[in-house]
Order: structure tokens, then sequence, then C-alpha cells
């Protein structure tokens, strides 16, 4: 039985860490543009926050609408069913291709609402080319998650990721050369970090497209035939609750920000600090989530359902582990890593507090997203994606207000919510996963 847990480990730790690198690259581009636009002034840096602010609420929801993809290709694989697979990678690319529209759409809508959110006029002045660059940013972002999806589902996850580092590494001279200028070419500033971003990806794209139609190692994932054993509709009612439950998660992250910032700017500034690290320490246990619901999928796909529990426990193991040792570091030294990031004595004491009480919102929101991976595996998203909605929004926000305001308990409050909440997400998806895997055994 040990045996059994430490080969699922290594599986699970493989298919891991390169989802985990590629999450990451996502984020570099953001924080790259942030980095390279910061010379020009607060105001270019502003809108580039803004954007991003945004932006991410529309990556978050792309990324959970396609991870059915992944999980279908990964059931299919595991079923040794070839065609299926590329069937499958076929109707994902057009998933992809109209999500990202969809989202792009949204995005450039969405500008033209921020006035009455009271954003500044001299940032809205200057944001309007750059915003609905990265809308359009939002469509091959979409379909190069599908195909990284499918190289991850076919285990052959890093191939993925380097078309993701790709775009991170053409981002840099591009921005060069489009923000400031070089030679012939003018400045164009914070729009040429638009453009850049836009340009990477789309070349990015092309290379992951190129590779798909051109190398022998995909001809499995190119193969026709099979089209009417996937169903649309099928995919959409399995993408769609991630989706949503992706956004409701960020969404309620963003509200929990709003709520401490009403304790004043320092207390804004030490959340941002924890969010900062936790943010980076939490990519971890969301790719075991992503590899859990693949390694299931491939588990359920192979009719071995045997291995399913054991998938899913020991990558349960991984995520605790990592996330917990992770909180005892931060307990001890918080203050020296919040010292890492700002200079303010105020900010360092605040977010050294912050720190353990945010961290046991990750060890719980880790499990919960364990799980939520695991039951993904098993295509069961609809019930999962509403057990951790009604964990955020009924119950760890008003919670978190009640403890912060009310009770006393300051900035720390919102947090301890969170950890309330999820507990009991956790415990209830938990639940839901021994029943199901019972009645399927």
């Amino acid at each position: 039985m040990v045996s059994q847990y430490l080969n699922e480990l290594k599986d699970i730790a493989r298919l891991a860490v390169p989802i985990v690198v590629g999450l990451s690259t996502g984020a570099v581009i953001t924080v790259t543009d942030s980095i390279m636009i910061a010379p020009l002034g607060h105001v270019p840096l502003a809108a580039a926050g803004l954007t991003g602010a945004v932006a991410t609420v529309l990556l978050a929801a792309i990324y959970g609408f396609l991870s059915v993809v992944s999980v279908r290709i990964g059931n299919a694989y595991g079923a040794r069913q070839g065609r299926r697979v590329a069937a499958v990678l076929r109707l994902g690319l057009t998933l992809g291709t109209v999500a990202g529209a969809g989202a792009a759409v949204i995005m450039s809508a969405s500008l033209y609402l921020m006035p009455y959110f009271g954003q500044p006029s001299d940032v809205l002045a200057q944001v309007s080319a750059y915003w609905h660059l990265i809308a359009v940013f939002l469509i091959p972002y979409a379909v190069l998650t599908v195909f990284k999806s499918a190289f991850e589902a076919i285990d052959r996850p890093w191939i993925g990721v380097s078309f993701g580092a790709l775009a991170c590494v053409l981002n840099i001279p591009l921005n060069y050369c489009l923000i400031y200028g070089i030679g012939p070419l003018p400045p164009f500033g914070l729009v040429g970090a638009g453009i850049a971003s836009l340009v990477a990806e789309a070349i990015a794209l092309l290379a992951a497209f190129a590779y798909w139609r051109l190398s022998q190692s995909t001809l499995r994932l190119r193969a026709r035939g099979e089209r009417s054993a996937v169903k649309t509709g099928e995919l959409v009612r399995e993408g769609a609750p991630l989706g949503v439950m992706y956004v409701a998660e960020t969404a309620a992250m963003a509200v929990a920000t709003m709520l401490i910032g009403l304790f004043g700017s320092i207390a804004l500034a030490a959340n941002q600090v924890a969010l900062s690290v936790g943010t980076l320490l939490y990519m971890v246990p969301l790719g075991v989530a992503g590899a859990v619901a693949i390694r299931v999928a491939q588990a359920a796909g192979a009719n071995r359902l045997d291995r399913v529990r054991t998938v899913t426990f020991a990558a349960l193991g991984m995520a605790t582990v990592w996330l917990a040792g992770a909180a005892v570091v931060l307990g001890l030294y918080g203050a020296e890593i919040a010292a890492l990031i700002s200079s303010d004595p105020a900010v360092i004491e605040l977010a050294a507090t912050l720190f353990l009480v945010f961290a046991l919102s990750q060890v719980v929101d880790g499990l919960q997203s364990t799980l939520v991976g695991a039951l993904r595996g098993l295509s069961d998203t609809a019930i999962p994606s509403v057990i951790s909605i009604l964990a955020y929004w009924p119950i760890a926000i008003p919670l978190g207000w009640a403890l912060a305001f009310p009770l006393g308990f300051g900035p720390q409050g919102i947090w301890l919510g969170f950890v309330s909440a999820l507990a009991l997400a956790a415990i209830a998806l938990i639940w839901r996963f021994t029943r199901l895997t019972r009645l399927a055994g």
C-alpha cells in the first residue's frame, strides 16, 4: 500500500511540476509588463495594474472553463482511444476560440464601466488602447491553454510549458523595443507593452499550432474520426461551472482585499505583501489539483477505479505537507519575509501577523482545490462548484466581516472567515468524493 502511494506521488509530482511552471508563465507576462512600464511613471503603471486586475478575473474564467478539455482527453488517453483524444482536442480548440473571443468582448465592454467605479480620470485617459490590446490577448491565450491541456493529458506537459515560456521570453525584447523605441522604431509607451504581449502570445500559439500539425509525435492528436462521440454540450455543461467557480473565487479575494482596505492604506499594503507571497505558494496546490484531475481521469478511462482514491489521497498529502510547511515558515519568519518586500515598519509588523492566518486559509483552500480537481477528473463539476461558491460568498465574506469589524479581530478576521468557510467546504467535498467513489466501486 505504501509503495502504491509513493508511486502515485512520483507520478503526480512529474505532472504537477510542469503545470505549476505553466501557470506561472501566464503571470510572468503581466509582471514583466509592470516592471518595464514602471519607469514611465505612476499613471501608466496604475493603468497596467487596473487592466491586469480585470484581466485576471477573465483569465481565471477561461482556465476554469477549458480545464474540462484536459480531463476528457486524459479519460480517452487512459482508455487508449486515440481518435477520441484527437476529437476532443479539435472541439476544445473551437471552444477555446469562442471562449477567448467572448472574454475579449466582455473585457473591452467593461472599460466603459470603470468611470462608474470611481477610477482616476488620468488613468482612464491613458488606458484605453492598452486595455483593448490585452482584451484581444485573451483569444490566443485561450487557444494556447487548450494545446497545453492536451499535452498535459497525454503525459507530455513540458511541451505545453515550452510554448508558454516562449511567450514570456519574447515579451521582454518586444516590450523594450515597443515601449521605449529602438532605431527608427518610435517609442509607443504603454501601448507598446500591450502590442508586445499580444504579439508574443500570438507567436507562441502559432508555434504550438505548427508543432501540432507537423510533428510526428503528435499524430495521435490530429487523427480524424469519432466526432459524434464528443458532444459540445457535454463539455460546455462540465466546463461552465468551473469557469463560474474560478470567477467567484477571484472575485471573493478581491472583495476581501477591499474589506481590508477599510482599515487604511497600511492594512492594504500589508495584505498585498501577504497576497504576493501566498499567491506564489498557492501555485503548487493549484498544479497538484490539475495533475490529480488528469490522473483520476486517466484511471477512470482505464476502468481502474481502485486507483482513484490512491491518486487523490496521495495528492491531498502532497498539497497539505507543502502548505502546512509554508504556514510554519511564515509563522516563524513572517517579519523577515515581509521585510524583503516592504521597508515600512508598520506594514512589516501587520504583514507578519497576517501571514499565519493567511497561510492557514491557504492550507484549507489547498485541500478544497485538490478535492475539486479529483472530482473534476470524475466529470463531477456542478455540485463541487456550488459547494465552493457557497463557501466563498454566503459564508467566508460575511463571517470575515463579522470577525473583522463587530468582533474586533481587525484585518486578520477577514482571513479567519475564509479559513472557517473553506474548512467546511473541504469537509463537504471529502463527503462528496467518498460517496461517488463508493458508488462507482
